[in-house]
């Protein structure tokens, strides 16, 4: 299967640049970078692309066994990374595609110089000693009224989870983005996104690391990126002067100025 068309594959940039690779989260797709990604294309070979079940990916190649899990997310990546035989690469995982972005890492460290985190969350359920930010009742109620009504589901949740009400127009464009997704698929992927515990995998990424946390953010409480960066080796914390879970879209010049410094910082060092 030729890997660049099945995850709709863009990329930008200066050929034998850098690659910067950027990984969207659940419910969405590359669009999503579209105010952060560009802005790297003068000195990185920018690399955005679809999960299978999202965007422009080839809805043919989805497969339920194989997506019920993060692990399917994570082979998206290194499939991608190893089609555009990348190196040295700069991975931007918002959300859930954090902690797929770390599995990657750890799978193959080889081809990854940095991961950029934005808004993770190792763990979206309590337990004790740590703080997820949602009783396993919580998570329940929520992956019920998504299997039952998914499009109510996007229209109430979206504007929470973007935050920012008063800028409507982000809260109903990330509804838009969940309503594009098959519903059977969008389901499987907020299960394995809700469920999911990624805590043991923290303290083995081998690549130094970014956490970028809003200040409020009803999915990763602050709590949940001072937890990821506590436990990543080799990590920076910076917290975003920005509201709700997706800064690339509503405070994308912060989100950018972030990076970039953090990756100058890096190169300068």
């Amino acid at each position: 299967m030729d890997i660049l068309a099945r995850n709709n594959v863009t990329v930008r940039g200066p050929e034998g640049a850098q690659p910067m690779v950027f990984a969207h989260g659940f419910g969405c797709d590359q669009s999503m970078w579209r105010h952060v990604a560009p802005g790297f294309a003068d000195r990185y070979r920018v690399v955005t692309f679809d999960f299978v079940g999202g965007g422009g990916s080839d809805p043919a190649a989805y497969d339920a066994d194989k997506y019920a899990s993060l692990d399917g997310y994570r082979q998206d990546v290194l499939d991608v990374v190893r089609a555009l035989d990348l190196r040295d690469v700069v991975l931007v995982g918002h959300s859930v595609a954090a902690m797929v972005g770390a599995m990657a890492t750890i799978a193959e460290p080889d081809r990854f110089a940095s991961l950029v985190m934005v808004g993770p969350s190792a763990r979206y359920i309590d337990d004790e000693g740590y703080v997820g930010g949602f009783a396993r009742e919580d998570i329940d109620e929520l992956l019920e009224s998504l299997a039952s009504n998914y499009l109510g589901w996007s229209a109430a949740m979206a504007p929470a989870i973007v935050g920012n009400p008063d800028r409507p127009e982000l809260g109903h464009e990330l509804t838009e983005a969940f309503c594009r997704m098959d519903p059977d698929v969008a389901r499987r992927f907020a299960e394995a996104t809700f469920l999911s515990d990624n805590r043991e995998d923290l303290p083995r990424v081998p690549v130094p690391t970014l956490v970028l946390q809003c200040r409020e953010d009803v999915i990763a409480p602050m709590e949940v990126g001072e937890y990821v960066a506590e436990q990543v080796p080799d990590s920076t914390f910076v917290a975003l002067e920005a509201t709700g879970h997706c800064p690339q879209l509503s405070s994308p010049e912060l989100t950018s100025d972030a990076i970039g410094a953090w990756l100058e910082g890096r190169v300068a060092a």
